[in-house]
C-alpha cells in the first residue's frame, strides 16, 4: 500500500513539474519568448518574424537594415529588436532591456539616441519642478523586477543622468 501512494505521489510530482516548469529550446536553454525557436537567421523572412511576434509596435531603418520592434509591457520585462537585412532575411534579434544595455545609456543622448536602443518606454513622466521628463523601463534583474530611469533635461531633450529604481511589492 505504502509503495502505490508512493508511486502515486511521484508520478503527480513529476506531472506537476512538467506542467509548471518554463520550456525549453533546442539546446535546453529556458524559452524566453514563445516562438523564437521557429526562427532561423540568415533564413527566417520578415513575414516569419511577423506571424512569430504578431505586428511590431514599430519599424525603422538603420544602415540598410530594418528593425522590427517588439515590447512586451507594459507590464512585461522584455523588449525584443529584430535585424531584417536588405535580402528581407532575419539577421539577427536580441532582447535588448539588459544591464549591458542600459550602460550603454549616457549622459548627452538624445531622446532618438536611447528610444533605438532600448524601444518605447514603460512611461513618460514629466518633472516641471526639476524641468525634467523621466522615461521607464520594466526588466527582470536576477531575481526581481526593477525600474531602469532615464532623466531628459526637458528643453535640450538630452540625457542627464540615470536611476533605478525599485518595484515595491515584490
Amino acid at each position: 500500500m505504502a509503495t502505490m501512494r508512493n508511486r502515486v505521489a511521484a508520478w503527480c510530482m513529476a506531472a506537476c513539474a512538467t506542467v509548471l516548469a518554463p520550456g525549453c529550446d533546442r539546446d535546453g536553454n529556458p524559452i524566453q519568448e514563445f516562438g523564437l525557436d521557429k526562427l532561423n537567421k540568415g533564413v527566417s523572412t520578415e513575414a516569419d518574424v511577423r506571424g512569430v511576434m504578431g505586428q511590431p509596435d514599430s519599424v525603422r531603418e538603420e544602415s540598410g537594415e530594418r528593425i522590427l520592434e517588439y515590447p512586451k509591457g507594459p507590464q512585461g520585462v522584455r523588449t525584443w529588436m529584430f535585424r531584417i537585412g536588405p535580402d528581407g532575411k532575419l539577421t539577427d534579434y536580441q532582447q535588448v532591456l539588459t544591464d549591458e544595455n542600459f550602460d550603454k545609456v549616457q549622459k548627452g543622448m538624445t531622446r532618438d539616441e536611447v528610444r533605438n536602443m532600448l524601444g518605447r518606454p514603460r512611461t513618460v513622466v514629466p518633472f516641471a519642478r526639476k524641468q525634467e521628463e523621466v522615461w521607464d523601463w520594466k526588466y527582470q534583474h536576477v531575481h526581481e523586477e526593477r525600474l531602469f530611469n532615464v532623466h531628459f533635461d526637458m528643453q535640450t531633450g538630452k540625457v542627464v543622468r540615470m536611476s533605478i529604481s525599485e518595484i515595491s511589492g515584490h
